[in-house]
C-alpha cells in the first residue's frame, strides 16, 4: 500500500506568540452573554481583534463585536456586516491610532468549515490576520484562548494543489499594569470572603488536576487516531511528547519513594491533628453554649419573680400606725 503524502507548510509564521489581554476576554464574554437565551447551543459570536505587532509578538489589546449570522444546517451560508465593521474600525482609529485590526475571534469552541472563508475576508483588512477561539464555557479548565494563523500547504508529491489551513500559534494571557489593577479590583468584588484561603488553594489544585487529566485524555485520543491511521504523523507533536516524557522524574528511586512516604505521613498527621482540634473546639463551644443558656434561664427566672411580687407603691391607705400618725400630724 502506497504511503500517503504528508502536507508541508509553506512560508514562516510572522507571529511567534499571540498575547491576549483581559479586556478582550471580558468584551468577548459580554458579547456572548448578550445573545438571546432561546438561540441554539451551537450559536457562536464573531468579532474583530485590535492590537499591534512588534518583534514577532502580537498584542491583542481590544476588540469589538460584529453582527454575524450563519445557517446551522449549511455551514457555507453565513453573513457578516461589512459596513458595521468599517464604521467601528474607523471610530477606534480616532480613539487610538496604534490599535489596528489584527484578526478576528470566535467563541467556537472549535474550528468550523466556514472559518477559512471568514478568515479570507479579514485578510482584506490585515495582511496576516490572527484567528482566536475564545471558549466561554463555564466548565472550561485552563487558558480559554487558542490562536491560529492561516498558511498554505502543499503535498510533497505535488498530487494536490496548494490549499490553506489553520496552524496553531502559542497564545498567552498578559496584562499591562493598569489592566492588572482593574482586574484586581474586579476579583476583589467577585471574591467570596467567607471562603478560606486553604479552601481556595484546594479548589485550585483540583482544577489543575482536572485540566491535566483532560490534556492526558486528549493526548491519548490523538495517539490512538495516529496509530489507527485516521490522522497523519506529526513529528513536531511527537517531539513535544518526547520532551514531556524526558522531563518526567524516575519515581522508582528509593529516595523518591521515601520522600513521598514522609510527605504523605506528614500530611496525614496534620489532617489528624486538625480533626482533633476541630472536635475540641466544637465541644468547647457546646459547653459555652450550655453555660450561656443556663445564665439566660436564671436571668429570666429572676425577672419573673420580680414581676410576681406585689407593688406597694400604688396602695392608697397607710401601711402602719406610724404612717397614719404622721399623716394626721401633717393635717
Amino acid at each position: 500500500m502506497a504511503e500517503t503524502a504528508k502536507p508541508a507548510t509553506v512560508g514562516k509564521s510572522p507571529y511567534e506568540e499571540v498575547v491576549v489581554h483581559p479586556l478582550v476576554l471580558l468584551s468577548v464574554v459580554d458579547h456572548f452573554r448578550r445573545v438571546e437565551e432561546d438561540d441554539s447551543e451551537d450559536k457562536r459570536v464573531v468579532g474583530v481583534l485590535l492590537g499591534e505587532h512588534r518583534k514577532g509578538r502580537l498584542d491583542v489589546t481590544s476588540s469589538f463585536a460584529v453582527p454575524f449570522e450563519e445557517d446551522e444546517n449549511d455551514p457555507s451560508i453565513w453573513f457578516l456586516d461589512h459596513s458595521y465593521l468599517e464604521k467601528m474600525s474607523g471610530m477606534f482609529r480616532r480613539i487610538n491610532a496604534k490599535e489596528k485590526i489584527v484578526g478576528w475571534y470566535s467563541t467556537g469552541p472549535k474550528i468550523r468549515a466556514a472559518d477559512l472563508d471568514i478568515h479570507a475576508l479579514f485578510a482584506e483588512y490585515c495582511a496576516t490576520p490572527a484567528f482566536c477561539i475564545i471558549d466561554t464555557r463555564p466548565d472550561r479548565v485552563g487558558i480559554p484562548v487558542s490562536a491560529y494563523l492561516c498558511e498554505n500547504e502543499i503535498r510533497d508529491d505535488g498530487t494536490q494543489k496548494e490549499e490553506k489551513t489553520f496552524v496553531h500559534v502559542p497564545s498567552l494571557i498578559e496584562a499591562f499594569e493598569a489592566e492588572e489593577i482593574g482586574v484586581e479590583h474586579l476579583l476583589r468584588d467577585v471574591k467570596d470572603n467567607t471562603v478560606s484561603t486553604l479552601a481556595t488553594r484546594v479548589s485550585e489544585k483540583m482544577s489543575s488536576l482536572d485540566g491535566l487529566e483532560k490534556r492526558l485524555r486528549e493526548t491519548k485520543r490523538y495517539m490512538e487516531l495516529v496509530v489507527d491511521g485516521s490522522l497523519p504523523v506529526n513529528h513536531e507533536i511527537l517531539g513535544h511528547l518526547q520532551d514531556v516524557f524526558n522531563l518526567l522524574p524516575n519515581l522508582n528511586l528509593e529516595a523518591y519513594v521515601k520522600a513521598f512516604a514522609v510527605k504523605t505521613n506528614d500530611a496525614m498527621l496534620v489532617m489528624y491533628l486538625s480533626s482533633l482540634i476541630r472536635a475540641v473546639i466544637a465541644l468547647h463551644a457546646l459547653i459555652a453554649n450550655k453555660q450561656a443558656s443556663k445564665e439566660k434561664e436564671k436571668a429570666m427566672d429572676l425577672k419573673l419573680l420580680e414581676a410576681a411580687r406585689p407593688d406597694k407603691s400604688g396602695k392608697e391607705g397607710p401601711e402602719s400606725a406610724q404612717e397614719e400618725t404622721e399623716a394626721s400630724a401633717k393635717k
